[in-house]
């Protein structure tokens, strides 16, 4: 073997060595003791910060679902309906406006400001929204009621968006005003440090604790 041979096998083999040792300290050693750590120091976080009731998951935290009940909080669009679908009798899934589900998926539907099935999707939500939300005129509906996150999958809408269903959930639930204002403040979260972003509701938690107090659900666990 040749100088040249000896120097090309010498590059080979420690081009491998660094391959597998960064694979085993990035792809291994770095995952299993960040979750480890995580478990320990962390754990409901570490476990999915799944809601669960009664000894059931019903979500997660950080999650948004697609509740279509009248006497449910509203979330923001979601370009795959939040991964809710429904089955046939044939194992056919579909979405609930009847489009086939896809599978599962995170993202947006990317339209453009000029895009024609922007305006129609916008449009269309607007007027079930105010079919649902009577006395209220489109000036009054928030914006991020009408927009879809980019993930397709936030859980939380602004203050003002919770706020302005609250007469036509307490019509649908039968609970009083102040009662759904006060389970819209407890799942309120306030600016990060008190400085960075905005101040937001999660739906899925004001939505366990509108059926807890309609009596759907009982107790809450972690």
């Amino acid at each position: 073997m040749n100088a040249s041979q000896k120097c090309f096998w010498s590059g080979v083999r420690q081009a491998v060595s660094v391959t597998l040792i960064l694979l085993f300290l990035c792809g291994f050693a770095f995952p299993v003791v960040l979750t480890g750590i995580s478990s320990v120091v962390f754990p409901w976080q570490a476990a999915g910060s799944l809601v669960e009731v009664d000894g059931a998951v019903v979500g997660a935290t950080h999650v948004g679902q697609e509740f279509t009940k009248d006497c449910f909080m509203k979330g923001r669009p979601s370009a795959y309906h939040y991964n809710t679908y429904t089955e046939d009798a044939n194992g056919n899934r579909y979405y609930s406006d009847g489009t086939e589900f896809g599978g599962l998926a995170s993202g947006s539907s990317n339209y453009a400001p000029s895009n024609p099935a922007l305006a129609e999707r916008v449009e269309a939500d607007m007027e079930a929204f105010l079919a649902a939300n009577p006395g209220i005129s489109r000036e009054e509906v928030p914006a991020d009621l009408m927009t879809a996150s980019g993930s397709g999958l936030d859980p939380h809408i602004s203050p003002e968006a919770a706020a302005i269903q609250i007469p036509a959930l307490a019509k649908a639930t039968g609970l009083r005003e102040e009662e759904l204002t006060q389970i819209v403040a407890e799942n309120t979260q306030g600016k990060l440090l008190g400085i960075f972003g905005e101040q937001t509701v999660n739906v899925l938690g004001v939505n366990v604790e509108i059926a807890r107090a309609m009596g759907i659900l009982t107790e809450d666990g972690k």
